[in-house]
């Protein structure tokens, strides 16, 4: 009998001592051990998940409408006067006029593809008119001044543009302001006889001024 309850003692000791054994071990181990973070994983963590179908373009594009509010008003079924679409570069601690675009030398106004004006009824633009439809912009900018130019040649890439289909130039002045902008910004300001087409970037902003009934 008591070499029964000495083989029962010693196969508890044994016991206990596999159980400290086996906590010590979960214990002692790596965080990642314990918690397996993938690398895809990682960047959710992190907060930087990628965009796992196509990449986030660091110039994204935006639309200016005229009337401003026109999104708000579509439940009116009323077309617009003009929407422009076009891409925002951003400064990114770079001089831009005179460096980064050239001075006297096409500029997209913008990024990317070409920025494109749509008129959804005929505006004038220093007396002259320009009848609705599709064109695209871009500019020739100088110190003091720009060249605003509307050409036809749709669908073009960046400043992939046939010169010999300009439509209209304009020159407007440019203004060097002591507040600069980071993201390249396109907007309708109305004023008493229509709207501004305002541009701006870094410190510099120009208007082209917009007529229409």
């Amino acid at each position: 009998m008591k070499y029964l309850i000495g083989f029962i003692l010693l196969a508890g000791i044994i016991a206990c001592n596999d159980t400290n054994t086996n906590t010590t071990s979960s214990t002692s181990s790596s965080p990642n051990q314990r918690l397996r973070i993938l690398p895809r994983d990682s960047a959710i963590i992190s907060g930087e998940m990628a965009n796992p179908y196509v990449a986030v373009d660091v110039s994204p594009m935006d639309m200016a409408w005229l009337p401003v509010d026109y999104p708000k008003l579509t439940v009116k079924k009323s077309l617009p006067v003009a929407r422009v679409i076009y891409s925002r570069p951003h400064k990114q601690n770079r001089k831009i006029f005179g460096n980064l675009v050239k001075y006297g030398e096409r500029w997209r106004l913008g990024a990317n593809e070409a920025t494109e004006i749509e008129l959804f009824r005929p505006i004038t633009i220093q007396e002259k008119t320009v009848p609705k439809g599709r064109y695209i912009l871009y500019c020739i900018p100088e110190v003091d001044h720009w060249t605003i130019v509307f050409n036809s040649n749709l669908f073009s890439w960046g400043l992939n543009l046939d010169p010999s289909k300009d439509l209209y130039r304009f020159t407007i002045p440019a203004q060097i302001k002591n507040q600069s902008v980071e993201y390249f910004t396109m907007m309708f300001q109305p004023t008493e006889t229509g709207a501004d087409l305002f541009m701006t970037w870094d410190n510099v902003e120009a208007r082209l001024p917009i007529q229409y009934k």
